[in-house]
């Protein structure tokens, strides 16, 4: 059975429901899923250290990483996270497996582009094959059901109001959609990459 781990952090909870949206899609497909929650406590004297996390993603087939756009990049926690699996790099155990990354901000651009950017930079460092978002916006031929609203295409993007402190986070439905989509897509193109003798 092919493996998908869902590797994010989540400070106000939206990441998080995309990270369990993309898993419902992936397991859709057939795949067993992995989420792993980064967190501020895995963090200690500035470095990050989780060895079953990191050894899960080493068995994984494929890897989505997933972080909310702070500041117009990567949240703290995660950039951590991502030095620390430097050892994997060190050794290209990721090599080959199927990447992908999704990002949410409350702004609807929020330069969350330079989130994307650098999630899928890290992963060929790391020599793995991205994958993008696969579905055009559907506004585009008349629907309304808010599937990939905010036009992008590198990975997956979110965007929630900023609420007011102690809300519910919620997700937008085109956004939970997508990144439904988004996960079956990844579970889908790791079945067929796997299949065709050339992954490691």
């Amino acid at each position: 059975m092919t493996s998908v781990a869902i590797v994010y952090f989540s400070g106000s909870g939206h990441t998080h429901l995309m990270a369990q949206a993309v898993a419902e899609g992936a397991s859709t497909a057939g795949a067993d899923v992995k989420l792993l929650r980064i967190t501020g406590e895995q963090i200690v004297n500035g470095r990050w250290q989780d060895a079953a996390i990191l050894n899960t993603l080493n068995q994984a087939d494929a890897i989505v990483f997933g972080s909310p756009t702070y500041m117009g990049g990567v949240a703290a926690q995660f950039k951590a996270f991502l030095d620390a699996a430097s050892q994997a790099w060190f050794a290209q155990q990721w090599k080959d497996k199927i990447a992908g990354g999704f990002t949410h901000s409350s702004s609807l651009s929020g330069d969350k582009q330079g989130t994307l950017l650098y999630l899928a930079v890290n992963a060929a460092q790391h020599s793995m094959i991205w994958v993008g978002a696969g579905d055009l916006p559907s506004q585009y031929f008349g629907k309304q059901d808010g599937l990939n609203r905010l036009g992008s295409f590198l990975g997956i993007m979110g965007q929630s109001p900023m609420g007011a402190s102690g809300e519910e986070p919620a997700l937008e439905s085109g956004d939970r959609l997508t990144a439904q989509n988004y996960g079956q897509r990844i579970a889908e193109t790791t079945q067929r990459w796997n299949h065709s003798g050339i992954a490691a």
